[in-house]
């Protein structure tokens, strides 16, 4: 048997019912929604109730977005830092430039993941306690821009 001849069992597949094809085809007239009212007119609105209170509505609000001030930093760990030779002055544009970063998004955190063992000024939005801790264990500076 070759992957073409492949078929599905007999049943497997149903024609789609078409409705509103005239009387003789069985679902005609009222195209199987019965007489009148409001579901044979198509104004149910998802969510409706009958009148009712809606659900989303008799439930309690919860919680806080604070999505529109949300700040998203390009995240660097100390780890990635090793690769600069001793006494450069890291920027957000030399790791965007040395494709450490693809994007500076609101700007640059530093975190403290993995060992730092050469001398650097790191300019950043933003360093994490232990970054911090770390370059300056290693001779460095951490300055906030």
């Amino acid at each position: 048997m070759q992957l073409h001849e492949l078929k599905s069992p007999k049943g497997a597949r149903r024609p789609k019912k078409r409705v509103g094809r005239g009387v003789s085809s069985g679902h005609g007239k009222t195209s199987t929604r019965g007489q009148k009212g409001q579901w044979a007119r198509s104004t149910v609105r998802p969510g409706f109730e009958g009148g009712q209170t809606p659900l989303f509505r008799r439930l309690p609000k919860r919680g806080f977005s604070n999505a529109p001030f949300k700040k998203v930093y390009a995240i660097v760990n100390v780890e990635d830092l090793a690769q600069f030779e001793a006494g450069t002055v890291v920027t957000p544009e030399l790791l965007l430039e040395r494709r450490i970063i693809r994007e500076l998004e609101d700007g640059v955190k530093v975190l403290g993941h993995g060992d730092l063992g050469v001398k650097l000024t790191v300019r950043a939005h933003a360093f994490s306690a232990s970054a911090k801790e770390k370059i300056e264990a290693a001779g460095g500076t951490a300055e906030v821009i």
